[in-house]
């Protein structure tokens, strides 16, 4: 079975809803035989790469409240994170466009470390002093270095803005033709979709019943035919 899911760097609740719906994969009996992939999904696409600023402000210009209220609700999101057992600064974070985030995601998913990426640049956006975004790309190169990606296959794609761009914008659009309007956004073998940080008890049943729904495999039986098997291939017969 697979899951798909879409989801952003800069998205806390994308953080905080992997937490969860790793702990109810972890606890489903059937998890050696689920694939997990990543969709890229940016919450600000149009914004400069240069562009960065500190969270606060932008929280409370976005959803037109007080920069209180916006800290109020950081400090929310801190215990939220604290309770999936995640760091999460609620002080002096900034944020920026994740584009070249999303590139380097695809390159790990070429190499099967997309999840390991994933997992690092969420910690060093939500957890960590260094900036994701104001450090420039050396600081990517190091995170996915720790991701166990190469060095210099890292710094060829941040160099390339063609490089994997046209996979980002595919998983974009897919996103959009699948109704997702935000994320996190799971989708399960492309049956059953989960909006936002959901409970980890919801990810349990959705797995549930998604593997339970999964359509066997009706074989079309036209007699014996040519195949190739353990002990070799069939003679063809005159």
């Amino acid at each position: 079975m697979r899951v798909e899911i879409w989801s952003d760097i800069a998205c806390p609740w994308c953080y905080v809803g992997k937490a969860r719906f790793e702990k109810a994969l972890q606890a489903f009996p059937h998890r050696d035989q689920v694939e997990v992939v990543h969709r890229s999904f940016e919450l600000d696409p149009g914004r400069d790469k240069a562009a960065t600023g500190p969270v606060i402000p932008m929280i409370a210009k976005k959803y037109g409240i007080s920069e209180a209220q916006a800290q109020a609700a950081e400090d929310n999101l801190g215990v939220q994170a604290a309770a999936e057992g995640l760091d999460y600064r609620t002080r002096d974070r900034d944020h920026g466009n994740t584009f070249d985030m999303h590139r380097l995601l695809h390159l790990a998913k070429e190499h099967g470390r997309q999840d390991e990426l994933i997992q690092i640049l969420y910690r060093a956006n939500f957890a960590e002093e260094r900036s994701v975004f104001a450090e420039g790309d050396e600081r990517l190169v190091e995170l996915a270095v720790e991701a166990g990606l190469d060095a210099d296959a890292v710094r060829g794609v941040l160099a390339d803005p063609a490089a994997y761009a046209d996979d980002v914008r595919a998983d974009e659009r897919e996103a959009a033709q699948l109704g997702a309007n935000g994320v996190p956004f799971f989708v399960l073998d492309r049956k059953y979709g989960v909006s936002g940080a959901q409970p980890a008890e919801v990810f349990e049943q959705a797995l549930t019943q998604a593997w339970g729904e999964r359509s066997p495999l009706r074989l079309i039986d036209q007699g014996d035919a040519e195949a190739c098997g353990p002990d070799g291939c069939a003679v063809p017969q005159k």
